[in-house]
C-alpha cells in the first residue's frame, strides 16, 4: 500500500489507530459519539523539507513509528478501503517510544 502513495516534502502518511468501541464500564459507543482518533502508525514518509539554499532537512519519523497528531490536522484520504491521513511533520505532536 505505501509503495503506491509516496508523500512529498515534509509530509507523512498515517493510518489512524481506532479506539475501543466500549467504555471501561461496558457501554458500547455509537459511531456518532466516538472521538476522532489522534494516534496512528506511520505508513510512509516524505524525503524531507527543502531549504532555500537547496539542502534537504531530514525527517525525524520513520515507517512503523506510532505517533500522536493534531486532532483536526491533515487531509483524510481513502486508499484500498483504508482510511489514511496525510500530515505535515509539524502536525505530529509526539512519537511513542517502543
Amino acid at each position: 500500500m505505501a509503495a503506491t502513495l509516496q508523500p512529498m516534502a515534509d509530509r507523512v502518511l498515517v493510518k489512524p489507530i481506532e479506539k475501543e468501541e466500549m467504555t471501561k464500564s461496558g457501554i458500547y459507543l455509537p459511531d456518532t459519539a466516538k472521538e476522532k482518533p489522534q494516534e496512528g502508525e506511520v505508513i510512509a514518509v516524505g524525503p524531507g523539507k527543502m531549504t532555500e539554499d537547496g539542502k534537504r532537512i531530514a525527517m525525524d519519523l520513520k515507517v512503523g513509528d506510532t505517533v500522536i497528531y493534531a486532532k483536526y490536522g491533515g487531509t483524510e484520504i481513502k486508499l484500498d478501503d483504508d482510511e489514511l491521513i496525510i500530515l505535515r511533520e509539524s502536525d505530529i505532536l509526539a512519537k511513542k517510544s517502543k
